[in-house]
């Protein structure tokens, strides 16, 4: 008996605080950041191929089919690694905006790593998947984990993060997206950074960290705010609508000037708070519950301040398998 079919799940995520160190000496940015992951997610299905192929559903049918897209690449690795001579055939059914700060592509590989797992029975440890998740990019590894985390280095450096209660999101979504690296440069351009002449590619996005981006006692790097844990603790989106921020927030807005009206918007709206997600432009905007995310959704709604607004909850679960089956081949 083998596997014939694996269907896995990855949620999406937001920042709810995203603190970003001036580039060091080989061009990349100390991050740190709190994910959360959120009701939003990306199917893949993996079925036995004698190549890697990839078909997309949903969002984003336009993007590269091909070794450009982070679920062939994550494919790939994990054949290379786990010494595997089969192909797999990915469709992936994508829920998360495409370029929209919330991690969508990552969610699809950590979703990825895991279906092909289980179809070609490589047999790695959670652990295992994480390392190969990190080599495919910085928020590959919280799509495996989910919940809250909060993230060091590049993002990838994971500590998981007590969080207690559900908090309703209303997302506000546009039709166009922003590039990371693109936000990274204005980032520094506003804040005055010398980007190294010798960085390489890749270097205007967060790069590698190590213990010492992690400002802990005596750190230097950035860190979270500990009233953000606490918040996080006390089940109470009164508290945690306190602690939004985003470092990238000026650099997306200085992009992309209409995504202040969405943030005034969700003010007008009544929400807690609302802040860009990662790189934007996706904004989040807290709400007291369930009927209130809904409340806030209409009147965002009827402001036509974004191409779409949605209502979610966090924190979620991390990439799992939702259906395995198995034959005989």
């Amino acid at each position: 008996m083998t596997a014939t079919q694996v269907q896995v799940r990855a949620p999406g995520k937001i920042n709810l605080a995203l603190h970003v160190g001036p580039p060091r000496s080989d061009g990349y940015h100390p991050l740190a950041t709190l994910f959360q992951a959120v009701s939003l997610y990306e199917d893949v299905l993996a079925r036995p191929a004698d190549e890697i192929t990839l078909e997309l559903r949903g969002r984003g049918t336009d993007l590269p089919t091909d070794a450009g897209n982070l679920a062939v690449r994550a494919a790939a690795l994990l054949r290379e690694t786990g010494g595997v001579d089969r192909g797999v055939h990915l469709t992936v059914t994508k829920q998360v905006p495409v370029a929209g700060g919330m991690a969508g592509g990552s969610a699809d590989a950590a979703a990825t790593l895991l279906a092909c797992d289980q179809l070609w029975g490589t047999g790695l440890s959670r652990e295992e998947l994480a390392e190969l998740a990190a080599e495919l990019g910085a928020d590959v590894p919280f799509a495996l984990t989910g919940m809250s985390a909060m993230g060091v280095g590049r993002g990838d450096l994971l500590t998981p993060v007590m969080s207690r209660g559900t908090y309703h999101w209303v997302l506000a979504v546009q039709d166009e997206g922003l590039s990371t690296p693109h936000v990274f440069r204005t980032f520094d351009a506003l804040a005055g950074h010398t980007v190294p002449s010798a960085a390489g590619p890749g270097s205007d996005v967060a790069g590698p960290g190590g213990a010492g981006d992690l400002a802990g006692p005596g750190g230097a790097g950035p860190r979270v705010d500990p009233g953000l844990l606490a918040a996080l603790l006390s089940a109470d989106p009164l508290v945690l609508a306190k602690h939004l921020s985003n470092d990238l927030q000026e650099a997306a807005l200085d992009l992309r000037p209409e995504l202040g009206d969405v943030l005034a918007a969700a003010d007008r709206a009544g929400a807690l708070a609302a802040v860009v997600s990662g790189s934007g432009p996706t904004v989040a905007a807290l709400a007291l519950d369930g009927p209130h995310a809904v409340s806030v959704a209409g009147v965002m709604r009827a402001a036509e301040v974004a191409t779409e607004v949605l209502t979610v909850t966090g924190p979620v679960p991390g990439a799992r398998v939702l259906e395995h089956v198995q034959g005989r081949r």
